[in-house]
């Protein structure tokens, strides 16, 4: 199990949400931005429109294991990425978070053919 490095500041989420490229579906936006890095990174945004902070958390948590579950696909190394969860998680599922979060990664074309 590989640890996935987090984005934490508020110049790196900039940083991707101005130069990177985005794409969203119905409970997620992912953001992805070539970092020149050898690693990939990962921030997750969950606004308080989405809900308190326990519904906040969870959808955190969903998306964090979604990631780490769909890390093996990503082919190349050095991106960043951010997902946003818009309001509509808050009722998802676990398999809707991983389904939404698959496709966009999918949709992005930094996974790997074979999988």
């Amino acid at each position: 199990m590989k640890y996935t490095i987090s984005l934490k500041k508020t110049p790196e989420f900039r940083s991707v949400y101005r130069r990177g490229k985005s794409i969203a579906n119905r409970f997620l936006v992912l953001y992805k931005y070539k970092n020149g890095k050898e690693i990939n990174r990962l921030g997750i945004s969950v606004s308080k429109k989405v809900g308190n902070s326990v519904v906040r958390s969870r959808v955190t948590r969903l998306i964090r294991e979604s990631y780490r579950l769909s890390e093996e696909i990503i082919d190349q190394p050095g991106w960043d990425f951010v997902i946003i969860a818009r309001t509509a998680a808050k009722e998802a599922t676990y398999k809707d978070i991983a389904d939404a979060l698959d496709q966009l990664i999918r949709q992005q074309k930094v996974f790997k053919e074979n999988s």
